[in-house]
């Protein structure tokens, strides 16, 4: 019967290091997300409907296109945190990484697409 504290148990599995950043990471994006996703849907609300012409014409202008793309970018990257995280937990081995750096790269590159889109339809 081993009499060891906590610390003790502890003591030599080395630190995480990085998971006060990536909680706060967290939670700044949830807080952005839970500002601009009503802006975006009650802007996305006042588009829909219309025809082509009038909704590349809505689009066009600086600050609905400006929070659609805020709302991609913190939205992707809120994704790809939270998928980081759900892979290093139920996912192990080499499978880890190469899962983490896919997801990373898909998440990265839908926001890129978006941005893309965005631009196209405001310029």
């Amino acid at each position: 019967m081993a009499f060891l504290t906590d610390r003790k148990r502890a003591s030599g599995m080395g630190s995480a290091k990085s998971g006060t950043e990536h909680h706060w990471q967290m939670m700044v994006s949830s807080v952005g997300l839970l500002i601009l996703i009503p802006i975006f849907i009650f802007q996305f609300g006042s588009a829909l409907g219309g025809t082509y012409e009038e909704v590349i014409a809505y689009y066009s202008r600086p600050v609905p296109a400006g929070i659609a793309m805020l709302t991609l970018l913190v939205g992707f990257f809120h994704f790809a945190k939270g998928v980081q995280t759900l892979i290093e937990d139920y996912v192990h081995g080499k499978a880890r990484k190469i899962a983490i750096i896919a997801m990373i790269c898909l998440s990265y590159g839908a926001a890129g697409l978006g941005i893309f889109a965005l631009i196209r339809i405001a310029l």
